[in-house]
């Protein structure tokens, strides 16, 4: 099973495209920087693209949508 799951990220942000283009985003940032919201022991994902979602699931990551 994929950690974090679709259903409970769908929860968080409304649309699958915003949070694939958050989460990517977030991921470049920790390839490029190695700047991690936790400790890098703390994450269940190995790769960044699983460690941006963790952090969108856990908060440190907030979507703002446009009015």
């Amino acid at each position: 099973m994929i950690y974090p799951s679709i259903d409970k990220l769908l929860n968080i942000v409304d649309s699958k495209y915003i949070l694939v283009h958050v989460a990517a985003d977030r991921a470049k940032v920790m390839k490029e920087y190695k700047h991690f919201q936790m400790n890098e022991n703390e994450y269940k994902s190995k790769k960044e693209i699983g460690r941006a979602l963790e952090e969108v699931e856990k908060g440190f990551i907030t979507v703002k949508m446009a009015k």
